[in-house]
């Protein structure tokens, strides 16, 4: 494989924004990055996944260099399409052969960079042999339908790996393939509830309470990602592909980390506690005159600190009642409410700035635009400007990793629906007129 995955990576299509704050020190200034080689640049995966768990696998996958083609259906494409708004405004100069298209939603502009896009109607014939021609060529296949549902059209397991005996084959479901629920659609929101996630997650005397965003789809995106990359490793070694099962229900339920290995430890169910740790106090939300801060004293050292500093009460620390975590939780009311008082005195700005470089943990609740004008997305360049050919310069998050102090590019736009159809076909041996009589039978 080192042959095919090292390369000289693609050329740049993107400019990263670089507005620079004062008083930002900048990592490796007298070293340029140099970033790595795409480690996956040469290997093709198929993407059939639909919604946030696939597609972050597979953005990640694409990120690291692999040629991603997501097939689509071919009215419609991915669901998220669908969801907006909001949605990117489209540009006068966009393609014609897209004008009848929906304007590109951000929920799918989110998960879908550096992939190409293809629409194939798989349930007629002419469509299957085109994903069978692409399934011989891929190195990956990732797909997120209801378990057996790919394998009664003809693109399951044993199907695929009849076609391409070394393709690794990950399939993403709620439950997984077997269990009595392996037939059952998965559903972040659903999974969130069932695996314990939700019970915990809430106000002590409030309801059970979903998360913010979807982490439970997040999450196995990532192990997915992570298990396609030990897929392709293990090819290596063995000279054939696996099949991976992976799932939100057996993710979730990793991903309760102390909750569940306090249960299954010491038989203790977990419980709601707001912002709160359930052993550590102070470890919470508190407000102040006109906003909200997190204060996270962890332990003795950094609780005197704080009293001293903050709080300013010196007589705290040897209380009793306070000296220890074990006697802060047992009295862990009383502190909060003392602390509350205290805080609510003055701004949040007052409080960062007596906190900021004493030793104690603490951040502010900021916003969705408070966190995008921090001053460390700027330093770290965390959000990148792509040119896409609908909507002209969109801002998207950055990759996550720097690879010796540089990121992996953003090589692609997120697709607008059966953007690359034509280029992919033409790449499989399809001629021009083929082409046109398949989109005449809506096949592609």
């Amino acid at each position: 494989m080192a042959s095919r995955l090292l390369g000289r990576a693609a050329p740049l299509r993107f400019t990263s924004i670089s507005r620079r704050p004062p008083c930002v020190r900048y990592l490796n200034v007298d070293h340029p990055a140099q970033g790595i080689p795409p480690p996956l640049q040469g290997v093709k995966i198929l993407d059939l996944t639909r919604v946030l768990a696939g597609p972050t696998a597979t953005m990640l996958l694409a990120d690291l260099g692999a040629d991603v083609i997501k097939v689509e259906e071919v009215s419609r494409g991915d669901d998220t399409r669908s969801w907006y708004p909001p949605a990117a405004p489209l540009i006068d100069s966009a393609p014609e052969e897209a004008a009848h298209l929906p304007p590109e939603s951000a929920y799918f502009l989110a998960v879908n960079r550096n992939k190409r896009s293809i629409t194939v109607n798989f349930k007629q014939p002419e469509g299957l042999a085109i994903v069978h021609k692409l399934v011989k060529q891929a190195d990956v296949l990732v797909e997120n339908f209801v378990s057996g549902k790919l394998a009664e059209a003809g693109l399951g397991w044993e199907d695929c790996r009849r076609l391409n005996p070394r393709l690794v084959y990950a399939s993403i479901t709620g439950y997984g393939q077997t269990g009595p629920f392996g037939k059952a659609a998965g559903y972040d929101v659903i999974v969130e509830a069932e695996a314990g996630l939700m019970h915990i997650t809430g106000e002590p005397d409030g309801p059970p309470c979903k998360v913010g965003v979807a982490v439970t789809d997040i999450a196995t995106g990532l192990y997915a990602h992570g298990a396609i990359m030990a897929g392709l490793l293990s090819r290596e070694k063995t000279g054939q592909g696996v099949w991976i099962d992976c799932n939100l229900f057996e993710s979730q339920l990793a991903g309760l980390a102390n909750i569940a290995s306090n249960y299954l430890i010491a038989g203790q169910e977990g419980s709601r506690h707001g912002t709160a740790h359930p052993s550590i106090v102070p470890y919470q939300v508190f407000p102040c005159k006109d906003g909200f801060i997190m204060i996270g004293a962890g332990n003795d050292k950094q609780f005197k600190l704080f009293a001293e500093r903050i709080l300013e009460r010196p007589d705290l620390p040897s209380n009793s009642k306070f000296s220890t975590n074990k006697s802060r939780v047992a009295n862990r009311q009383e502190l909060v409410d003392l602390i509350t008082e205290t805080l609510q005195k003055e701004g949040r700005d007052h409080w960062i700035e007596k906190l900021t470089g004493l030793g104690v943990p603490f951040g502010p609740i900021n916003n969705i635009h408070q966190t995008f004008a921090h001053p460390q997305v700027a330093a770290r360049q965390m959000v990148t400007e792509v040119e896409h050919p609908r909507a002209g310069k969109i801002k998207l998050v950055s990759p996550a990793v720097t690879y010796n102090g540089k990121r992996m590019p953003v090589r692609r736009p997120p697709p607008y629906l059966s953007q690359h159809t034509t280029e992919i076909l033409t790449e499989l041996g399809y001629s021009g007129q083929q082409i046109a009589e398949l989109k005449e039978k809506k096949t592609i």
